[in-house]
């Protein structure tokens, strides 16, 4: 029986300030076998990607305070390792959006249906 390293499992860094939505997606992606990071503002995630914290995919919610998802797409595009992180958007904006607007690898409508989002997040990963 081989042995699963915690290391080797695909990490997703969820950047959203909605404490429910974080909590609902952190059980449902772990028990998943995700390894899961959360952040509440764009400026909190680039800190965690700027330490070193390079997720296997970033889940993006637009509208936050401090740096909202357009402002943290801005700076993540512009920042060589960075920008090489897979992105998918999580919004309930009204206006309508898509993915290429952000330069996204995917973008899900609020609320997400949970298979779409895994099947989403499988695919950018591999997993």
């Amino acid at each position: 029986m081989a042995l699963v390293v915690a290391s080797s499992r695909p990490s997703l860094l969820v950047v959203e300030d909605d404490p429910d939505v974080v909590g609902v997606l952190d059980i449902l992606l772990t028990s998943e076998g995700y390894r899961v990071t959360s952040a509440r503002n764009g400026a909190e995630a680039l800190s965690l990607l700027r330490d070193g914290d390079h997720p296997s995919l970033i889940l993006l919610d637009l509208m936050m305070p401090v740096m909202d998802g357009w402002q943290f797409r801005t700076i993540q595009r512009d920042e060589a390792p960075l920008a090489e992180i897979p992105v998918v958007i999580m919004t309930g904006a009204g206006e309508p959006l898509d993915a290429d607007q952000l330069a996204a690898d995917a973008f899900l409508k609020k609320p997400v249906d949970l298979t779409d989002l895994l099947t989403v997040i499988k695919r950018l990963t591999g997993a």
